[in-house]
């Protein structure tokens, strides 16, 4: 499929998201968020795709944030629209993907671009990464999950002085806060995130997508994550992936999971 602001690449069963609008910094705006939304569709529904990566074109930026133009023609109806939009188009999707999607960090990761990165399983930053939720600077707050991810990931105390302070932290901060799991060379941030995916590929695909499910149950008001937890442990009994790993340990060779 085309994109006008995305790049897409298939190698090895992992799927490179590469937002494309380096003289704007990657900033999202509607159409960025609608093209993000169909190569989510094709993680989803591609059986070739085992995996997939979000990055940034060019050297400066992940994504330095929202298309701050589209703004001032807004009311409030306007904005809860677009949030609600952005969080159920792009967002809440890859975070309930059951194919692993990672973030890969290359420069500023401000604001949605931050919150995009967040919704992502896991992250890898480069050296050269910055992170922040300046929002509070226009007189907004985030919108696309930020006030809810960011706790989750690096606690309410640090995540509420951040998003009220508009502070940038760098990469080296963002790890030691638990925002980020591995810092890399600028030459090193695609290479490192490939090889993590390519281990996680060899595992079976249907437990790792319960393992995402279950761990997003913990945060879901809606059920309990415990309970979430048991259902899925039985529901892994049943498959041929199961089987094909117990009979593996058990005599002592690799496991072909069925894919």
């Amino acid at each position: 499929m085309g994109y006008q602001t995305l790049l897409t690449s298939l190698e090895d069963g992992v799927f490179i998201i590469t937002i494309n609008r380096p003289d704007k910094l990657n900033a999202l705006n509607k159409t960025v968020i609608e093209e993000l939304s169909a190569a989510v569709d094709e993680v989803y529904n591609n059986n070739e795709i085992k995996s997939a990566i979000i990055t940034g074109s060019g050297p400066k930026a992940f994504v330095a944030g929202a298309d701050i133009s589209e703004f001032l023609s807004m009311d409030a109806t306007d904005g809860e629209a677009l949030a609600r939009k952005g969080q159920e188009m792009v967002f809440n999707k890859i975070e309930r993907s059951s194919k692993p999607i990672v973030a890969a960090i290359n420069g500023f990761a401000l604001g949605g671009g931050c919150e995009l990165a967040m919704s992502c399983h896991f992250r890898l930053a480069s050296e050269n990464a910055k992170f922040g939720q300046p929002e509070v600077n226009l007189g907004l707050i985030p919108g696309y999950g930020g006030t809810q991810r960011l706790v989750q990931l690096i606690g309410k105390g640090k995540a509420i002085e951040l998003m009220m302070t508009a502070a940038m932290i760098d990469a080296n901060e963002a790890k030691q806060f638990g925002l980020v799991n591995y810092v890399t060379t600028a030459e090193e941030l695609l290479p490192k995130t490939k090889e993590l995916l390519g281990v996680i590929m060899t595992k079976g695909p249907n437990a790792v997508g319960k393992i995402i499910k279950a761990v997003n149950a913990h945060f879901d008001n809606t059920q309990n994550g415990f309970d979430a937890e048991i259902k899925l442990f039985g529901e892994c009994f049943g498959t041929d992936e199961m089987k094909e790993g117990v009979t593996a340990f058990l005599e002592k060779r690799k496991a072909d999971f069925p894919r």
